[in-house]
């Protein structure tokens, strides 16, 4: 009774020690860090701000025609003239080469939509991004954070998984607008979707017309492929 009581207390502690792990990882800086794609830009998140991080501590690069984005600090990036409005869908491919290089957790990428004032203390956006476990998050700033799926990333049978740390794992990512609803789909199925009242409501999103780009949680890698907009 007493052996099973001892690990029926242990694995419940294990998400705690996990969270506690999370809470406690710095961002470290990436050498050669910057923006080195033609036309974009980004800002960290106001946090690592606070502790000193800015771009240059996170790197963006165009080659061979993706983006090799590696952090360093929680990053969102953009390119001003990458604009979407009415009804669309942003799309991209995104390869974590190796699962938890960076880290010693799973960390999330994905894409961004309906950006206002980026840049700036009043930015707006919204977020889907996978990780490379098997989860994903919707999530946004308008202009504090808000959540749409819940405190913690939800796993989804849809979302790849890496077979372990180190080893490769590939996410097609896409947010739709269309009619009165926003969705993710994440390797072809929709994860979550919402009524655009719920994503414009106060403290969201002003409008879900705006900038679009790329989210990255802080110490992560991944290359970025098909970043295109379609609309009807």
């Amino acid at each position: 009774m007493r052996f099973s009581l001892a690990i029926a207390v242990g694995i419940a502690l294990i998400p705690a020690m996990a969270r506690a792990q999370a809470a406690n990882e710095t961002s470290r800086a990436v050498k050669d860090g910057g923006v080195f794609a033609a036309g974009w830009t980004g800002e960290v998140d106001a946090k690592e701000a606070q502790a000193g991080r800015t771009l240059k501590d996170a790197r963006l690069a165009n080659e061979g025609g993706a983006l090799h984005v590696t952090t360093g600090p929680a990053v969102t990036y953009w390119k001003p003239s990458n604009v979407a409005s009415g009804d669309y869908t942003v799309k991209a491919t995104f390869k974590e080469p190796k699962f938890m290089a960076l880290n010693d957790h799973p960390h999330p990428y994905g894409l961004v939509i309906a950006g206002s004032g980026l840049g700036g203390p009043d930015h707006k956006y919204l977020y889907c991004a996978a990780y490379g476990n098997g989860s994903f998050i919707v999530r946004g700033f308008g202009p504090e954070p808000f959540q749409l799926n819940g405190r913690r990333a939800q796993p989804n049978p849809a979302v790849h998984a890496a077979s372990g740390p180190g080893e490769p794992v590939t996410q097609d990512i896409a947010i739709s607008v269309k009619g009165g609803r926003v969705e993710c789909a994440i390797n072809g199925t929709a994860v979550a979707a919402y009524d655009k009242a719920e994503v414009t409501a106060p403290g969201h999103l002003t409008s879900t017309d705006g900038i679009y780009g790329l989210r990255f949680g802080h110490n992560t890698e991944a290359i970025v492929t098909g970043l295109t907009i379609t609309t009807p």
